[in-house]
Protein backbone atom coordinates (compact mmCIF):
# COMPACT_ATOMS: atom_id res chain seq x y z
CA UNK A 1 0.00 0.00 0.00
CA UNK A 2 2.71 2.37 0.63
CA UNK A 3 4.47 1.45 -2.23
CA UNK A 4 0.63 2.29 -4.46
CA UNK A 5 0.54 5.53 -2.61
CA UNK A 6 3.84 7.19 -3.85
CA UNK A 7 3.13 5.49 -7.08
CA UNK A 8 -0.26 7.19 -7.62
CA UNK A 9 0.95 10.70 -6.34
CA UNK A 10 4.12 10.82 -7.65
CA UNK A 11 3.27 12.42 -10.83
CA UNK A 12 0.94 15.04 -9.33
CA UNK A 13 3.75 16.40 -6.74
CA UNK A 14 5.65 16.43 -9.73
CA UNK A 15 3.28 18.63 -11.61
CA UNK A 16 2.61 20.63 -8.21
CA UNK A 17 6.28 21.08 -8.20
CA UNK A 18 6.31 22.45 -12.00
CA UNK A 19 3.45 24.52 -11.51
CA UNK A 20 5.33 26.05 -8.59
CA UNK A 21 8.65 26.31 -10.36
CA UNK A 22 6.34 28.61 -13.05
CA UNK A 23 4.69 30.58 -10.75
CA UNK A 24 7.53 31.64 -8.77
CA UNK A 25 9.50 32.47 -12.68
CA UNK A 26 6.52 34.41 -13.38
CA UNK A 27 6.77 36.16 -10.11
CA UNK A 28 10.70 37.05 -10.70
CA UNK A 29 9.56 38.22 -14.36
CA UNK A 30 6.48 40.12 -13.01
CA UNK A 31 9.05 41.72 -10.84
CA UNK A 32 12.01 42.63 -12.81
CA UNK A 33 9.11 44.14 -15.05
CA UNK A 34 8.10 46.17 -12.38
CA UNK A 35 11.39 47.14 -11.66
CA UNK A 36 12.27 47.94 -14.93
CA UNK A 37 8.98 50.14 -15.51
CA UNK A 38 9.21 52.19 -11.77
CA UNK A 39 13.09 52.94 -13.13
CA UNK A 40 11.85 54.44 -16.48
CA UNK A 41 9.59 56.45 -14.59
CA UNK A 42 12.31 58.91 -13.83
CA UNK A 43 14.45 58.58 -17.01
CA UNK A 44 16.61 62.27 -16.59
CA UNK A 45 17.77 61.08 -12.93
CA UNK A 46 20.70 58.94 -12.82
CA UNK A 47 21.10 55.60 -10.98
CA UNK A 48 22.33 56.15 -7.72
CA UNK A 49 21.70 56.71 -3.94
CA UNK A 50 19.60 59.85 -4.24
CA UNK A 51 16.96 58.30 -6.96
CA UNK A 52 17.03 54.97 -5.65
CA UNK A 53 16.09 56.24 -1.93
CA UNK A 54 13.43 58.81 -3.44
CA UNK A 55 11.48 55.74 -5.72
CA UNK A 56 11.88 53.63 -2.50
CA UNK A 57 9.88 56.19 -0.39
CA UNK A 58 7.24 56.70 -2.96
CA UNK A 59 6.87 53.23 -3.38
CA UNK A 60 6.96 52.17 0.53
CA UNK A 61 4.24 54.90 0.99
CA UNK A 62 2.11 53.68 -1.94
CA UNK A 63 2.16 49.85 -1.54
CA UNK A 64 -0.28 48.65 0.61
CA UNK A 65 0.56 46.07 3.25
CA UNK A 66 3.69 48.01 3.37
CA UNK A 67 4.67 49.87 7.22
CA UNK A 68 4.79 53.14 5.50
CA UNK A 69 1.79 52.65 3.73
CA UNK A 70 0.12 56.34 3.88
CA UNK A 71 -3.69 56.72 2.68
CA UNK A 72 -4.36 58.11 -0.88
CA UNK A 73 -6.26 61.39 0.91
CA UNK A 74 -3.11 61.97 2.82
CA UNK A 75 -0.26 61.89 -0.10
CA UNK A 76 0.24 65.46 -0.02
CA UNK A 77 3.49 66.41 -2.01
CA UNK A 78 4.52 70.64 -2.48
CA UNK A 79 6.65 72.16 -4.53
CA UNK A 80 8.91 75.58 -4.57
CA UNK A 81 8.42 76.96 -7.96
CA UNK A 82 11.15 79.75 -8.54
CA UNK A 83 14.62 77.20 -8.84
CA UNK A 84 12.76 73.77 -7.95
CA UNK A 85 10.81 73.26 -10.96
CA UNK A 86 12.14 75.87 -13.47
CA UNK A 87 15.07 78.29 -13.25
CA UNK A 88 15.63 81.35 -11.36
CA UNK A 89 18.57 83.09 -12.69
CA UNK A 90 19.82 85.90 -12.72
CA UNK A 91 16.69 87.27 -11.56
CA UNK A 92 13.14 85.28 -10.57
CA UNK A 93 11.45 85.14 -13.56
CA UNK A 94 8.85 87.54 -12.39
CA UNK A 95 10.93 90.09 -12.20
CA UNK A 96 11.49 89.41 -15.89
CA UNK A 97 8.07 90.14 -16.52
CA UNK A 98 7.29 93.24 -14.44
CA UNK A 99 10.51 94.62 -16.58
CA UNK A 100 8.60 94.19 -19.53
CA UNK A 101 5.23 95.28 -18.59
CA UNK A 102 7.24 98.48 -17.16
CA UNK A 103 8.59 98.64 -20.98
CA UNK A 104 5.35 97.60 -22.48
CA UNK A 105 3.24 100.65 -20.66
CA UNK A 106 5.77 103.44 -20.47
CA UNK A 107 4.23 105.53 -22.81
CA UNK A 108 1.64 106.04 -20.32
CA UNK A 109 3.62 106.96 -18.16
CA UNK A 110 6.14 109.46 -19.42
CA UNK A 111 7.35 110.79 -15.56
CA UNK A 112 8.93 107.24 -15.26
CA UNK A 113 12.13 108.47 -17.82
CA UNK A 114 12.62 109.98 -14.62
CA UNK A 115 11.59 107.94 -11.84
CA UNK A 116 13.60 105.69 -10.27
CA UNK A 117 13.16 102.26 -10.39
CA UNK A 118 11.48 102.56 -13.56
CA UNK A 119 13.84 105.13 -15.48
CA UNK A 120 16.55 102.62 -14.54
CA UNK A 121 14.46 99.90 -16.22
CA UNK A 122 13.77 101.82 -18.55
CA UNK A 123 17.46 101.79 -19.75
CA UNK A 124 17.77 97.97 -19.24
CA UNK A 125 20.36 98.55 -15.78
CA UNK A 126 18.40 96.09 -13.59
CA UNK A 127 20.83 95.63 -11.05
CA UNK A 128 20.85 99.32 -10.19
CA UNK A 129 17.08 99.30 -10.88
CA UNK A 130 16.90 97.04 -7.80
CA UNK A 131 19.67 98.69 -5.60
CA UNK A 132 17.13 99.88 -3.11
CA UNK A 133 16.02 95.94 -2.70
CA UNK A 134 12.67 94.98 -1.24
CA UNK A 135 11.45 98.55 -1.64
CA UNK A 136 12.07 98.79 -5.29
CA UNK A 137 10.85 95.27 -6.15
CA UNK A 138 7.40 96.12 -4.23
CA UNK A 139 6.94 99.44 -6.39
CA UNK A 140 7.98 97.71 -9.62
CA UNK A 141 5.48 95.00 -9.08
CA UNK A 142 2.87 97.21 -7.77
CA UNK A 143 2.65 99.51 -10.57
CA UNK A 144 2.31 96.30 -12.53
CA UNK A 145 0.29 93.74 -11.28
CA UNK A 146 -2.55 95.82 -10.07
CA UNK A 147 -5.46 98.36 -11.70
CA UNK A 148 -6.87 96.08 -12.84
CA UNK A 149 -9.55 92.80 -13.21
CA UNK A 150 -8.15 89.07 -12.34
CA UNK A 151 -8.80 88.27 -15.67
CA UNK A 152 -7.02 90.90 -17.52
CA UNK A 153 -4.03 90.06 -15.50
CA UNK A 154 -4.29 86.45 -16.22
CA UNK A 155 -4.42 87.44 -19.99
CA UNK A 156 -2.14 89.93 -19.85
CA UNK A 157 0.33 87.41 -18.31
CA UNK A 158 -0.58 84.09 -20.46
CA UNK A 159 0.45 85.94 -23.19
CA UNK A 160 4.09 87.37 -22.22
CA UNK A 161 4.54 83.08 -20.99
CA UNK A 162 3.84 81.83 -24.15
CA UNK A 163 6.17 84.86 -26.11
CA UNK A 164 8.70 85.93 -23.39
CA UNK A 165 12.18 84.71 -23.95
CA UNK A 166 15.16 84.44 -21.08
CA UNK A 167 17.82 87.28 -21.54
CA UNK A 168 20.46 84.76 -21.96
CA UNK A 169 19.38 81.19 -22.79
CA UNK A 170 17.14 82.89 -25.30
CA UNK A 171 14.75 80.35 -24.26
CA UNK A 172 10.69 80.90 -23.38
CA UNK A 173 10.61 81.20 -19.77
CA UNK A 174 8.23 78.20 -19.55
CA UNK A 175 10.49 76.16 -21.21
CA UNK A 176 13.11 76.70 -18.68
CA UNK A 177 11.32 74.12 -16.81
CA UNK A 178 13.41 71.30 -15.06
CA UNK A 179 12.45 67.61 -17.10
CA UNK A 180 13.61 66.01 -14.35
CA UNK A 181 10.67 67.63 -11.84
CA UNK A 182 8.43 67.09 -14.63
CA UNK A 183 8.80 63.47 -14.39
CA UNK A 184 8.96 63.57 -10.85
CA UNK A 185 5.62 65.59 -10.81
CA UNK A 186 3.86 62.51 -12.68
CA UNK A 187 5.42 59.51 -10.87
CA UNK A 188 4.38 61.16 -8.16
CA UNK A 189 0.70 61.88 -9.41
CA UNK A 190 0.76 58.11 -11.09
CA UNK A 191 1.04 56.52 -7.56
CA UNK A 192 -1.77 58.39 -5.62
CA UNK A 193 -0.11 61.83 -4.49
CA UNK A 194 -1.69 65.21 -5.15
CA UNK A 195 0.89 67.94 -6.38
CA UNK A 196 1.03 71.24 -4.73
CA UNK A 197 3.05 74.42 -5.93
CA UNK A 198 3.65 76.37 -3.02
CA UNK A 199 6.20 79.30 -3.40
CA UNK A 200 7.13 83.03 -2.75
CA UNK A 201 5.78 83.65 -6.54
CA UNK A 202 2.67 85.64 -6.59
CA UNK A 203 -0.47 83.38 -7.09
CA UNK A 204 -2.43 85.67 -9.77
CA UNK A 205 1.11 85.00 -11.93
CA UNK A 206 1.60 80.98 -11.57
CA UNK A 207 -2.15 80.23 -12.20
CA UNK A 208 -2.24 81.43 -16.04
CA UNK A 209 0.40 78.90 -16.89
CA UNK A 210 0.70 76.24 -14.66
CA UNK A 211 -1.37 74.01 -15.16
CA UNK A 212 -0.53 73.68 -18.86
CA UNK A 213 3.10 73.52 -17.94
CA UNK A 214 3.31 70.94 -15.00
CA UNK A 215 -0.14 69.92 -15.00
CA UNK A 216 -1.39 71.08 -11.25
CA UNK A 217 -4.74 72.72 -11.83
CA UNK A 218 -5.45 76.52 -10.24
CA UNK A 219 -6.39 75.55 -7.09
CA UNK A 220 -3.29 73.10 -6.04
CA UNK A 221 -1.31 76.45 -6.70
CA UNK A 222 -0.51 78.13 -3.40
CA UNK A 223 1.54 81.96 -3.34
CA UNK A 224 1.86 85.17 -2.52
CA UNK A 225 -0.80 87.40 -3.05
CA UNK A 226 -1.57 91.16 -3.55
CA UNK A 227 -4.67 92.89 -2.48
CA UNK A 228 -8.28 91.96 -4.21
CA UNK A 229 -11.16 94.19 -4.17
CA UNK A 230 -15.09 92.86 -5.07
CA UNK A 231 -16.29 95.38 -7.93
CA UNK A 232 -19.66 95.87 -9.02
CA UNK A 233 -20.49 97.76 -11.67
CA UNK A 234 -23.92 98.08 -13.29
CA UNK A 235 -23.73 94.81 -15.21
CA UNK A 236 -20.31 93.51 -14.45
CA UNK A 237 -19.12 91.94 -11.28
CA UNK A 238 -15.28 91.38 -11.22
CA UNK A 239 -12.06 91.47 -8.80
CA UNK A 240 -10.04 94.22 -9.30
CA UNK A 241 -6.30 93.75 -8.47
CA UNK A 242 -5.28 96.38 -6.06
CA UNK A 243 -1.60 97.84 -5.20
CA UNK A 244 -0.96 96.04 -1.51
CA UNK A 245 0.60 93.15 -0.10
CA UNK A 246 -1.79 90.80 0.92
CA UNK A 247 0.25 87.84 2.16
CA UNK A 248 3.99 86.78 1.30
CA UNK A 249 4.29 83.10 0.76
CA UNK A 250 7.86 82.33 2.15
CA UNK A 251 9.88 81.31 5.10
CA UNK A 252 7.28 81.02 8.00
CA UNK A 253 4.72 81.75 5.86
CA UNK A 254 4.97 79.01 3.71
CA UNK A 255 3.63 76.69 6.57
CA UNK A 256 0.98 79.22 7.51
CA UNK A 257 -0.22 78.82 3.59
CA UNK A 258 -0.24 75.32 3.65
CA UNK A 259 -2.42 74.94 6.69
CA UNK A 260 -4.59 77.69 5.16
CA UNK A 261 -4.69 76.47 1.59
CA UNK A 262 -4.59 72.59 2.19
CA UNK A 263 -4.95 71.94 5.76
CA UNK A 264 -2.44 69.36 6.40
CA UNK A 265 1.04 68.69 6.64
CA UNK A 266 2.77 67.23 3.51
CA UNK A 267 4.62 63.60 3.11
CA UNK A 268 6.61 65.40 0.95
CA UNK A 269 8.40 68.83 0.78
CA UNK A 270 11.08 70.24 -2.03
CA UNK A 271 12.24 73.18 -2.21
CA UNK A 272 15.79 74.82 -3.54
CA UNK A 273 16.90 77.60 -0.84
CA UNK A 274 16.58 78.91 2.80
CA UNK A 275 13.54 80.53 1.94
CA UNK A 276 11.97 76.74 2.10
CA UNK A 277 13.37 75.87 4.68
CA UNK A 278 10.19 76.32 7.16
CA UNK A 279 8.47 74.48 4.31
CA UNK A 280 10.25 71.45 4.66
CA UNK A 281 10.40 71.40 8.70
CA UNK A 282 6.94 71.57 8.87
CA UNK A 283 6.29 68.75 6.43
CA UNK A 284 9.15 66.22 8.41
CA UNK A 285 8.80 67.30 12.18
CA UNK A 286 6.71 65.27 13.95
CA UNK A 287 4.69 64.25 10.62
CA UNK A 288 2.10 60.90 11.92
CA UNK A 289 3.07 59.55 8.36
CA UNK A 290 6.35 58.53 6.70
CA UNK A 291 7.89 62.13 5.26
CA UNK A 292 10.48 63.69 2.77
CA UNK A 293 12.23 66.85 2.54
CA UNK A 294 14.10 67.54 -0.47
CA UNK A 295 16.30 70.42 -1.49
CA UNK A 296 17.41 70.56 -5.53
CA UNK A 297 21.48 72.48 -5.40
CA UNK A 298 22.15 74.25 -8.09
CA UNK A 299 25.55 72.86 -8.91
CA UNK A 300 25.55 72.74 -12.95
CA UNK A 301 27.15 76.32 -14.18
CA UNK A 302 27.64 74.37 -17.86
CA UNK A 303 23.90 73.65 -18.04
CA UNK A 304 22.33 75.48 -15.88
CA UNK A 305 23.76 77.64 -12.73
CA UNK A 306 25.96 76.99 -9.79
CA UNK A 307 25.09 78.83 -6.74
CA UNK A 308 24.26 77.81 -2.85
CA UNK A 309 25.55 79.95 0.13
CA UNK A 310 26.57 83.01 -0.97
CA UNK A 311 23.97 83.86 -3.94
CA UNK A 312 21.48 86.90 -3.63
CA UNK A 313 18.67 84.53 -5.65
CA UNK A 314 18.09 81.16 -4.12
CA UNK A 315 20.59 81.31 -1.28
CA UNK A 316 21.20 77.65 0.22
CA UNK A 317 23.18 77.81 3.39
CA UNK A 318 21.11 76.98 6.47
CA UNK A 319 19.32 74.21 4.29
CA UNK A 320 22.88 72.45 3.25
CA UNK A 321 24.36 72.44 6.78
CA UNK A 322 21.43 70.94 8.33
CA UNK A 323 19.74 68.56 5.74
CA UNK A 324 21.68 65.79 7.16
CA UNK A 325 21.63 65.90 10.04
CA UNK A 326 17.43 66.03 9.50
CA UNK A 327 16.95 63.24 6.86
CA UNK A 328 16.29 65.29 3.64
CA UNK A 329 17.93 64.55 0.60
CA UNK A 330 19.61 66.95 -1.45
CA UNK A 331 19.73 66.28 -4.78
CA UNK A 332 22.77 67.30 -6.82
CA UNK A 333 21.65 68.46 -10.02
CA UNK A 334 25.29 67.72 -12.06
CA UNK A 335 25.57 64.92 -10.71
CA UNK A 336 22.15 63.44 -10.16
CA UNK A 337 20.01 64.51 -13.65
CA UNK A 338 21.35 63.34 -16.92
CA UNK A 339 19.19 66.27 -18.43
CA UNK A 340 18.07 69.49 -17.49
CA UNK A 341 15.43 70.98 -19.66
CA UNK A 342 12.93 69.46 -22.11
CA UNK A 343 14.00 68.54 -25.57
Amino acid sequence: MPFLFSTMYKPLALGILLIAVACNQAVESTSQVQTAVEQDALPSWNDGERKERLMRFIQATTTEGSSQFIPVENRIACFDNDGTLWAEQPLYFQLFFAFDRIRSMAAEHPEWKEESPFKEVLEGNFNQALADGEHAIVELVMATHSGMSTQAFAEIVKNWADTAQHPITKKRYVDMVYQPMLELLDYLRSNGYTTFIVSGGGIDFMRPWAAEVYGIPKHQIVGSMGELRFVEEEDQVYLQKEAGIHFIDDKAGKPIQIQRAIGQQPIIAVGNSDGDFDMLRFSTHQNPYPSLGIFIHHTDAEREYAYDRNSSVGRLNKGLDQAGELGWLVVDMQRDWSVIWPE
